[in-house]
C-alpha cells in the first residue's frame, strides 16, 4: 500500500509539472490557434531568472519568491513582442507560426548560450524546500514537489478567476467562442490577443522557476518539454482549461505507475501510444468548445 502512495503522489507531481508547463500554452493555443514552438524558451527565460537572481540576493528564499512575479513579467513581455512583431501577422496561418516559433526558439536559445554559457547550470533550492515530508514511518515526499503542485494548482485557480469572475475573462471567452463577432461587436480583439499572450507566455516563465527545484537548467531545457505540453493541451481540448488539468495529472500518474514495473523510456512510449490511440478514437481531445454554431 505504501509502495501504491508512493508511486501515486510520484505521479501527481509529475502531472503538476506537466501543468504548470501546459497551462500558458493552454491560452495561447486555444484563443489564437498560434503554435507557439518558442514556448519552451519561454520556460527558459523563467528558469535562468532565478539564475540571474541569486546571482545578486544572497538568500534563496528570497530570490525565489521575487522571482515569481520577476519571471511571470520577464517571459510576458517577451511574448508580446513576440505577438506584437511576428505573430500578429500569422493568424490565419497556423503552419506559419510553427515555423517562425521555431526560428524564435533557436534565436532565444542561441542567445542563452551566448549570455549563460552552453553547460547547464544549477540554482540553489531554499533551504524549506530541501527536504522531505513524512506522512507515515515507510513514506516520505519531497518539499520541492508538495511546493511544485500547490503553485500549479494556484495557477489554475488564479487563471480560472481571472478567465470566470472579470472583464478580461469575458473578452477572451467571446474572442475564443467566435473571433469575428466579437470584433463587430466593438472588441479590441488585437488588445485582447496581446493580454492573453503576456498571461500565457508568462506563466511559462512561472514554469521555468518551478523547474529550478527539480533539475539543472540550460539552454535546451525548452526543446525537451516543449512536446509534452502540446501533447497534454491537443489531447485536453483545444482551449479547454479543465481537460488540461485532467489529462496533465492523469499522464503523470500513468507515466509514474508504468515506469515502476518497465523503464522511463519504455514508459514514455506507452504513454504516447495510449495518447495516439485516443486521440484516434476522439481527436477533438477531452472537452470541446461549445458554440451556437450550426458549421
Amino acid at each position: 500500500m505504501t509502495l501504491v502512495l508512493s508511486q501515486l503522489f510520484t505521479g501527481i507531481s509529475i502531472g503538476a509539472v506537466l501543468l504548470l508547463i501546459a497551462l500558458g500554452l493552454s491560452l495561447t493555443f486555444g484563443q489564437m490557434n498560434v503554435i507557439n514552438m518558442a514556448h519552451g524558451e519561454l520556460i527558459m527565460v523563467g528558469a535562468y531568472t532565478v539564475y540571474v537572481l541569486q546571482q545578486v540576493i544572497s538568500g534563496a528564499g528570497w530570490s525565489l519568491l521575487i522571482a515569481l512575479p520577476v519571471a511571470f513579467a520577464v517571459a510576458g513581455l517577451i511574448g508580446v513582442l513576440l505577438e506584437v512583431s511576428l505573430i500578429r501577422r500569422l493568424y490565419l496561418r497556423p503552419l506559419d507560426t510553427l515555423l517562425v516559433t521555431w526560428g524564435v526558439s533557436l534565436l532565444l536559445q542561441q542567445l542563452a548560450r551566448d549570455v549563460f554559457g552552453a553547460p547547464n547550470v544549477q540554482t540553489r533550492a531554499p533551504e524549506i524546500l530541501t527536504g522531505s515530508i513524512r506522512i507515515t514511518d515507510d513514506l516520505a515526499i519531497s518539499s520541492s514537489r508538495v511546493f511544485i503542485l500547490v503553485l500549479a494548482l494556484a495557477a489554475v485557480a488564479a487563471v480560472t478567476l481571472v478567465l470566470r469572475t472579470t472583464p478580461l475573462g469575458r473578452r477572451i471567452r467571446a474572442v475564443v467562442q467566435n473571433r469575428d463577432l466579437a470584433a463587430v461587436s466593438g472588441l479590441a480583439t488585437g488588445r485582447i490577443d496581446r493580454l492573453t499572450f503576456f498571461i500565457g507566455s508568462g506563466l511559462a516563465g512561472i514554469a521555468g522557476v518551478a523547474l529550478t527545484l527539480i533539475g539543472p537548467i540550460g539552454p535546451a531545457m525548452g526543446t525537451n518539454i516543449i512536446v509534452n505540453a502540446f501533447l497534454v493541451v491537443v489531447v485536453g481540448g483545444i482551449g479547454q482549461l479543465k481537460g488540461t488539468v485532467i489529462v496533465a495529472f492523469v499522464l503523470g500518474v500513468l507515466q509514474s505507475m508504468v515506469e515502476y514495473t518497465t523503464t522511463t523510456s519504455v514508459a514514455s512510449v506507452i504513454v504516447f501510444v495510449t495518447i495516439v490511440a485516443f486521440l484516434q478514437w476522439r481527436p477533438q481531445g477531452l472537452f470541446t468548445l461549445r458554440t451556437r454554431s450550426l458549421a
